[in-house]
């Protein structure tokens, strides 16, 4: 099975209600799990329970930090202004995330460096295949979103692009 095999069935996968897909062939086998909502239900069900903890602590406090709070809001207020016209480069796939080719090579990318479509950004390592991912866009890093071999999902935000 393929690169572009394994894309098409996680495609599908997400496209579809299954949960889950395994493949067994001769010499391969593949596992595709689809996430699922109940993963954030415990969270929401927490949620209510922490929230009196909190309360009483911040009832107290947010009359002093409200004042001090007021240009921090504003420069925030700014910032999201600012990302809303980046562009995401996202992960195409499963795998362990590389900025670099090799240990003693220099980046493909750092934040500042002008892209353009074509342009390897980074490497994405799957069952044992190192795959060089390219923009698809052109403009400017302006933020590396994941560690360097660290695992990435599908559809993972991987950089900000500026575009140009």
């Amino acid at each position: 099975m393929d690169y572009k095999q394994i894309q098409e069935l996680i495609k599908l996968v997400n496209k579809s209600n299954i949960g889950e897909l395994s493949i067994e062939e001769k010499d391969f086998k593949i596992l595709i799990k689809q996430k699922r909502d109940k993963v954030y239900q415990p969270e929401i069900q927490q949620f209510p329970v922490q929230a009196p903890l909190y309360v009483q602590p911040q009832a107290a406090a947010l009359p002093q930090p409200v004042a001090a709070a007021t240009a921090p809001a504003q420069q925030t207020a700014t910032a999201p202004l600012k990302t809303d016209n980046l562009i995401t480069i996202k992960s195409p796939m499963i795998g362990t995330f590389y900025k670099r080719p090799g240990p003693d090579k220099p980046n493909f990318v750092e934040v500042g460096d002008e892209i353009a479509p074509g342009k390897v950004v980074c490497i994405i390592e799957a069952m044992k295949l190192f795959n060089e991912i390219e923009s698809e866009v052109s403009g400017k890093i302006a933020k590396i979103l994941v560690e360097d071999a660290s695992p990435v999902e599908f559809d993972q935000p991987l950089f900000l692009v500026e575009p140009a």
